[in-house]
């Protein structure tokens, strides 16, 4: 609250009566103008909430931190949406599109979400620990230091998905099917068998998923001179 304290001079009433009701009026238009601002800026807000922000590419949905535990969001536009450290455990996300969406630091233990299209969206520190991902698209998604562990991963398509090597490593030792929508092959996806292509973890990491000079893969085979690994 701004409170406006204003001295008027003795010595000539009329003036100071006109100069008060100068303030006066100078002040309650101030007022209606901020009131129509916020009114204005409010509808706007209301309105890019409902068609999911700016364009309709989703800007203005906001689920950072939020708890969304158990909730069903089926076949829902969720486009740069913001689930920043979001409690989204054991909720239904299937079939709902997260292009270019941040999820770094939320959690989606036991999460579905199946058949969604979760590509170029970054999802940095995530747990996804037992989350369905069957069919869904996470080409070129950023899951550094996220946690899969027990995650369902059939038919899900990884195309140059930047991916921590332990843990491509680990979902390569049970990844199977194509998915359905991009046709791409799970394993093929994720790089499994050693691919020369991408046997040292993601195109945009190679340093952060770079294995050791002599990588000794268990299902796969290495050339001891270079240490480098080829398909079967």
């Amino acid at each position: 609250m701004i409170i406006l304290k204003v001295e008027l001079p003795c010595a000539n009433v009329e003036s100071n009566k006109n100069w008060g009701k100068l303030v006066s009026a100078t002040l309650a238009a101030a007022v209606i103008v901020f009131s129509s601002d916020m009114s204005a800026l409010a509808d706007l807000n209301k309105f890019e909430a409902e068609v999911r922000g700016e364009f309709g590419i989703g800007s203005a949905a906001q689920f950072g931190s939020a708890d969304l535990k158990k909730t069903v969001h089926v076949n829902e536009n969720f486009r740069r949406a913001n689930f920043t450290s979001a409690d989204m455990r054991e909720s239904d996300f299937s079939g709902s599109t997260f292009n270019g969406a941040y999820m770094e630091k939320a959690v989606a233990f036991k999460a579905n979400f199946t058949g969604a299209d979760l590509s170029d969206t970054l999802m940095d520190r995530m747990v996804l620990n037992e989350a369905n991902l069957t069919n869904a698209i996470l080409s070129r998604t950023v899951l550094t230091r996220s946690d899969l562990g027990g995650a369902i991963i059939e038919g899900a398509d990884f195309s140059d998905a930047v991916l921590d090597l332990p843990q491509k490593l680990a979902l390569c030792k049970y990844a199977s099917g194509t998915n359905p929508v991009t046709g791409v092959s799970t394993r093929v996806s994720l790089g499994c068998g050693n691919k020369r292509r991408n046997a040292y973890g993601t195109p945009s990491s190679p340093l952060l998923s770079a294995p050791p000079q002599k990588l000794l893969d268990r299902d796969g085979f290495c050339d001891e001179a270079s240490g480098l690994c080829d398909s079967k």
